[in-house]
């Protein structure tokens, strides 16, 4: 009798985690060969000025320097790092040369790669290279920038490259005679992910061949192989990125920094292998940041408290250069403003703002975090208003199942809309986790010194579109071996794949070899992992190509067994015709060539949930305390409960630092005062032991053959405001409101001592 597979859904334990906890893991820094040079990047120590020289020949004298390169010996014109995800045009002249060119606009900007012989040689002679530049004012706040007074890019006229306009229906019309409005205005803070292993390549040319193969590829190495060969004028089929074990990602891992062209440009150049592996220092100061925004959002309501409008005016500080994915926060407040609300009436206003800090781009929930923020705040403002109960003004205003699809802002040709979902449900179910009636006594009590105060908030995570490849090789001992376009970045992929494929092929998991993913020789082409995409778009590859290769595993033993295809049952990794003649999967292993399968969508699919928070703040230091925290999320369908409550948790976490502690500081004059874990704190394991998650699949996406939706970011993306309402709670006494992150001590003290002053 044949077995009934069900991988899918079942909670087994993360394959790859046997191989890391016993320390046999492979990342590039693990990597070794024979004659390897080591690069280390001279950064600029000024954050505006003009580069008038860089003279390197005292670092050349050195004793095992090999090579010092700067925009002198780079080809001209000067290759730039273009935009990944819609690259304007009017955003060009914000690109990034991938060396200091003319000018510096930014604290740990490259002017110079030291390459020798170790790297103690190499660190040693940077304090011997030469540099002038002329100090130029710096431009670092939103306000300056649109004042114009300092430009960054003399020939772009403008510190804006862009400003992006997230429209539905005709908000203003109905602003005007609206009989509620209120506008608020917030503001979220710099910081960023901060991956436990930090950015490192290593770069093989062969000369004989024309073949580079460069190490340490992540999230997105198909696109970054093409950007690659183009800037070095090779083919595209003589770069080969491998992906090996990768310490996490949450965004910044993996997008095309200046090091990726100049270490292999380097290679080429010098005949040897070249290793770069940035310190936490130059990770702090030079892997893109993300979340530094403020904005002004207006709400139109009827007499009952229904929702009408919602129109924000918002600036997003983009940093130095718009590089890769730099717009796409912007362009995500422009469109999710609304959340998971019935607003039938948008109007959502983002500015790009170029600034003397370092570059900005994505970091796990972009712009979601943001928006979630801004909006959330106004809308327990706005019940209070109205003397309505926050959580029954949340579910009046919620997005109704039978409205679904629910389309969203529009930004110029992108489009989107919620694809399914029962928004009113997580929240009810949130607040029966969290125990909301009980906890509900505990609002702004005073116990033992500390003030208590709870919050609750509703998110959208919209995710994963565009194309993904994936390849199933049938072996000779009948298991299948299965390559991916997608990344492996901590999230489990090996694991949900290997499930997905175990089923899709009605085979054991243990027939499943171990997935191989990332790396450019793997498969066709491939999107990568970012935007919560890997199991929809990935495991829907798979499908696609398991489909295929059952085919001709049918077809090829209807040959040999003279009947028809048709005829053939898949049974255990056997093909079965009639009268019970089996075959196994491996005899065809050397007549079947390796399937390939693609899955390309439009849609994105929108996971969706509800957050709770208890705090307690002591108003004489501003310290808050996180007594509990209830996530529930409805994910579409769930491949591993384990996988994905580690996702969520891992981000919720995430988002508490952020809110909670993270801050990447500047200075007056452009100096970035958190350049280590003294100064930029993150959470640890004891901050916030109570985190309850609670992972639903109720209702699956109908835009994928998985019915998954995106399930990486959902936990990050509603912590600051849920946390925020929970302090404005706790403190209503004091008729504190929180308007800006981070609610670090000191700034939650003295918001407490300017309420106390009026």
């Amino acid at each position: 009798m044949a077995s009934v597979n069900s991988w899918i859904g079942a909670p087994i334990e993360r394959r790859e985690d046997l191989r890391f906890l016993r320390g046999a893991g492979t990342y590039v820094g693990d990597l070794k060969r024979e004659a390897v040079l080591h690069g280390v990047v001279l950064r600029s120590s000024v954050a505006h000025g003009r580069l008038d020289a860089v003279d390197a020949s005292r670092a050349l004298a050195m004793p095992g320097v090999v090579a010092v390169l700067t925009a002198a010996d780079l080809p001209s014109p000067m290759p730039r790092i273009p935009m990944r995800a819609e690259p304007h045009p009017e955003y060009r002249p914000f690109y990034q040369p991938v060396i200091a060119h003319r000018k510096v606009r930014y604290v740990g900007e490259p002017i110079a790669l030291v390459v020798a012989e170790s790297p103690a040689l190499a660190e040693d002679a940077l304090d011997a290279i030469e540099v002038e530049i002329a100090p130029l004012p710096p431009v670092l706040d939103g306000a300056a920038a649109l004042a114009g007074g300092v430009l960054l890019f003399e020939e772009a006229a403008s510190n804006r490259p862009a400003m992006l306009q997230g429209v539905k229906g005709d908000a203003d019309a109905v602003f005007a005679t609206a009989p509620y409005r209120r506008k608020e205005r917030f503001r979220t803070h710099r910081h960023s992910a901060v991956p436990m292993e930090m950015r490192g390549l290593l770069a093989e040319w062969d000369a004989g061949q024309g073949q580079l193969t460069l190490h340490g590829a992540a999230k997105v190495p198909f696109h970054n192989r093409d950007l690659l060969a183009q800037l070095l004028g090779l083919a595209t089929d003589k770069v080969l990125l491998i992906e090996h074990d990768v310490g996490g990602g949450f965004g910044v891992r993996g997008e095309f920094y200046p090091e990726d062209f100049l270490v292999p440009f380097a290679a080429m150049r010098l005949g040897r292998p070249v290793r770069w592996a940035e310190d936490r220092r130059e990770n702090l100061l030079a892997t893109n940041h993300s979340r530094e925004a403020e904005c002004e959002l207006e709400i139109a309501c009827d007499e009952t408290g229904r929702i009408l409008a919602l129109r924000g005016t918002s600036f997003v500080n983009c940093g130095a250069y718009l590089r890769t994915t730099g717009s796409t926060p912007a362009r995500n407040i422009a469109q999710v403003l609304s959340g998971p609300y019935r607003i039938e009436h948008v109007k959502s206003e983002v500015s790009l703002l170029v600034s003397n800090k370092t570059p900005s781009g994505t970091y796990r929930g972009p712009g979601r975090f943001e928006s979630d923020f801004f909006r959330e705040r106004l809308l327990d403002m706005v019940a209070a208003d109205f003397g309505q109960d926050r959580v029954a003004f949340r579910r009046r205003n919620l997005v109704p199942e039978a409205e679904m699809p629910w389309p969203m802002a529009s930004v110029g040709i992108i489009k989107s809309e919620c694809d399914s979902g029962d928004y009113r449900m997580t929240l009810d179910r949130c607040l029966a986790e969290f125990g909301w009636t009980d906890k509900e006594k505990l609002s702004g009590r005073a116990i033992e010194g500390r003030f208590h105060g709870i919050a609750v908030g509703c998110y959208l995570e919209g995710a994963a579109s565009g194309k993904e490849g994936a390849r199933l090789t049938l072996e000779a001992d009948g298991s299948v071996t299965v390559g991916i376009g997608s990344s492996a970045i901590g999230q489990g992929l090996e694991t949900v794949m290997a499930q997905i494929a175990a089923d899709a092929l009605s085979l054991p998991i243990d027939r499943i070899r171990p997935v191989r993913h990332g790396s450019t020789n793997l498969v066709r082409d491939g999107g990568g992992a970012f935007s919560s995409r890997s199991v929809v778009m990935g495991g829907s590859a798979l499908m696609d190509a398991a489909g295929k290769l059952k085919d001709a595993i049918r077809a090829a033993a209807a040959r040999r067994l003279g009947c028809t295809a048709e005829e053939i049952q898949l049974l255990d990794g056997k093909a079965v015709g009639p009268g019970q003649q089996a075959l196994d999967f491996g005899s065809f292993a050397g007549e079947i060539a390796p399937v390939d399968g693609a899955f390309s969508t439009p849609k994105r699919t929108y996971s969706y949930g509800a957050h709770a928070a208890h705090v307690a703040v002591d108003p004489r230091t501003g310290g808050i305390a996180v007594l509990d925290y209830v996530a529930v999320e409805d994910v579409g369908r769930i491949i591993n409960p384990h996988t994905l409550h580690g996702q969520c948790l891992g981000a919720i976490v995430q988002g508490l630092g952020g809110t909670l502690l993270e801050h990447l500081v500047y200075d007056e004059t452009g100096q970035m005062l958190a350049g280590s874990f003294a100064d930029y704190l993150l959470p640890t394991a004891g901050d916030f032991p109570r985190i309850h998650v609670v992972a639903l699949e109720e209702k699956p996406s109908p835009v994928n053959p998985l019915g998954a939706k995106g399930a990486g970011e959902g936990g990050i993306i509603p912590v600051g405001g849920v946390i925020a309402n929970a302090v404005a709670d706790a403190l209503k006494s004091f008729g504190v409101q929180p308007h800006a992150l981070p609610l670090t001590p000191p700034n939650v003290w003295a918001m407490i001592e300017e309420a106390r002053k009026q």
